[in-house]
This record gives C-alpha cells, sequence and structure tokens, in this order.
C-alpha cells in the first residue's frame, strides 16, 4: 500500500461510509486529484468499496471492505505511536 492518505482514508472511513465531499472536507490539505488518486488504488488493492447510486445527481459512497477493516487496527496504533513520538520530539525541543 504506496500513498502518503491512503492510512487517513481508511481511518476516516472505519468510522463509517462516507461520500467523496465528505472526505474533501475531511482533508482539506490535499488536493482532490489526489484523494481521487488514492481511493481509486484503494479499491484496486480491494480495501475499500466505491458504490455508485443511481440518483441524478449520481452520489457515490465509499466503505471499508473487510481487508480494509482487518488493517485498521495497525494504522491507529502507527498513528497513535506518531503522536507520542512527535511529543517526544517537541519536548527535546524546549
Amino acid at each position: 500500500m504506496k500513498g502518503k492518505r491512503k492510512g487517513t482514508i481508511i481511518l476516516h472511513l472505519f468510522q463509517g461510509n462516507k461520500r467523496y465531499s465528505e472526505l474533501v472536507r475531511l482533508m482539506p490539505d490535499i488536493s482532490e486529484r489526489m484523494i481521487t488518486k488514492q481511493l481509486k488504488e484503494l479499491e484496486i488493492d480491494s480495501l475499500i468499496n466505491r458504490e455508485v447510486f443511481p440518483e441524478v445527481p449520481p452520489r457515490v459512497e465509499y466503505s471499508l471492505t473487510e481487508l480494509g477493516k482487518l488493517i485498521h487496527p495497525f494504522l491507529k496504533g502507527m498513528y497513535k505511536g506518531g503522536l507520542l513520538f512527535e511529543n517526544v520530539i517537541d519536548s527535546f525541543e524546549s
């Protein structure tokens, strides 16, 4: 799984299904082009589902697959570890 923000996307989807616009709002520091690219790659890797609803305008919703749910605990641990490491580094700089 290569991609700087894929873990973030998975962590957001673990909280529940999200529409594309919701993911864009949750990650304002990443371009829509990059979000789209990483969503496609996650779908190819079978980590997320993309469901298109036959409405006007079309509604697209993303959710985690079972495989995506399985890697969540590892991503969450890495995230928490990163926060702890950041706090340690900050304490040395103070």
